[in-house]
């Protein structure tokens, strides 16, 4: 290699709503060092003759594009060093060596960690992608947080750096940020910069406070995420709704995170989502995958059969909206009236066209269009979000 180093980044054809945010800081990373950078999406052929090559990766059973992708550009450039990172790779790093890549790194590039993302790379996308701390205090045995990222570390007290110029959004992906000791410097900065704000990865129930609410409620959001993962934190959910509540949030605007198919049983399931209905959320199962899984959707929790599995993501089609189960009042009256598990989620004609009062914020409807069609490339996704807001 001479002097400079050509870079090429590469996102593999996998389905995914967000940019590819460690290459985009990898980018600035080199950029810095005075190397070029170059990013291709999927097995494309762009007119470079790269130094150096890094395919990420997402989940583990998205795992045949990520393969693909370092097996297409090892043949197009047999010369160049691969990398192959991301949550697979780090995950299942003995099978990703399988791919035919040089190289596996696992965990976090540390030194690429807090630089701006070339966001430049991705110029249909608007929205900054930030971490403002790195890790979670709980060890869910669902989550690969724990194995990726371990305890709370890397907090930042101010975020205002890593906010692109011309976004008009900020996600945060802080796995429980209300836990760690900067969550108040952060929100202060959020309600400052008045841009709208998406806590992509969910708010811890039991730490919502009228200080935190207080704050919230100033915020620009289409919805807040919360989790309802077992039934031991029940009365932690239904104390947080109503807080939220109390400082002005509609409760449907609030989203709750259902796990199911875990450690759980249908009779459980039932009653969590008829408890979020009742008080008055909307409920998004979430189907649990093992963190080794190669093939999606495939997993049976040995609680539940594939029938009660397949009749949840049924009911999810017909009876919601985008996958969620939203406070309809039908809905709510279906639910109340069961006595199992098998009566509320039971299909029939005459509950098949419950009349959808409920609706979310017309930006969610947009920004959802494109999941429906079943878009599988982030930039069509902010395409379409885009055309549908004009």
């Amino acid at each position: 290699m001479g002097n400079t180093v050509e870079v090429l980044l590469v996102e593999p054809d996998y389905y995914t709503r967000f940019p590819p945010l460690g290459l985009l800081k990898l980018a600035t990373y080199h950029r810095i060092r005075g190397d070029t950078v170059k990013f291709a999406r999927g097995k494309e052929q762009p007119n470079v003759c790269p130094d150096l090559i890094y395919v990420t990766s997402l989940f583990t059973y998205a795992w045949k594009p990520v393969h693909e992708a370092v097996k297409h550009y090892k043949s197009l450039y047999p010369h160049a060093d691969l990398w192959l990172g991301g949550i697979y790779a780090s995950l299942m790093p003995e099978h990703a060596m399988l791919s035919g890549a040089d190289h596996i790194h696992q965990g976090l590039f540390i030194d690429a960690e807090d630089s701006m993302p070339a966001y430049d790379l991705v110029p249909g996308w608007d929205g900054s992608i930030i971490f403002s701390s790195r890790g979670c205090l709980r060890k869910c045995g669902f989550c690969a947080v724990p194995k990726l990222e371990s305890k709370p570390h890397r907090l930042k007290y101010s975020i205002k750096d890593l906010v692109y110029p011309t976004h008009t959004r900020v996600i945060l992906w802080d796995n429980n940020i209300l836990a760690n000791a900067n969550w108040e410097a952060v929100f202060d900065e959020l309600i400052e910069l008045a841009l709208k704000v998406d806590f992509n990865q969910g708010l811890d129930a039991r730490f919502i406070s009228d200080r935190s609410a207080e704050r919230l409620s100033r915020m620009k959001m289409d919805f807040i995420r919360l989790a309802y993962d077992s039934k031991k934190v029940g009365p932690f959910v239904e104390r947080a709704i109503d807080i939220l509540h109390a400082y002005g949030i509609r409760k449907k605007k609030i989203i709750i995170y259902t796990l199911f198919n875990f450690e759980d049983d249908p009779e459980d399931f039932f009653r969590r989502v008829r408890d979020i209905l009742n008080w008055g959320a909307a409920c998004y199962p979430m189907r649990f995958q093992p963190l080794d899984s190669l093939e999606k959707n495939q997993y049976i929790g040995r609680k539940w059969t594939k029938k009660e599995v397949d009749l949840v993501q049924r009911s999810r089609r017909v009876l919601g909206f985008s996958g969620a189960f939203p406070p309809y009042e039908g809905l709510v009256i279906k639910f109340n009236k069961a006595n199992c598990f098998e009566e509320a989620f039971k299909l029939r004609p005459s509950i098949a066209h419950i009349s959808k009062n409920y609706a979310l914020p017309s930006s969610v409807k947009k920004m959802k269009k494109a999941r429906w069609i079943g878009e599988k490339d982030w930039r069509k996704v902010a395409c379409v979000a885009t055309k549908s807001s004009t």
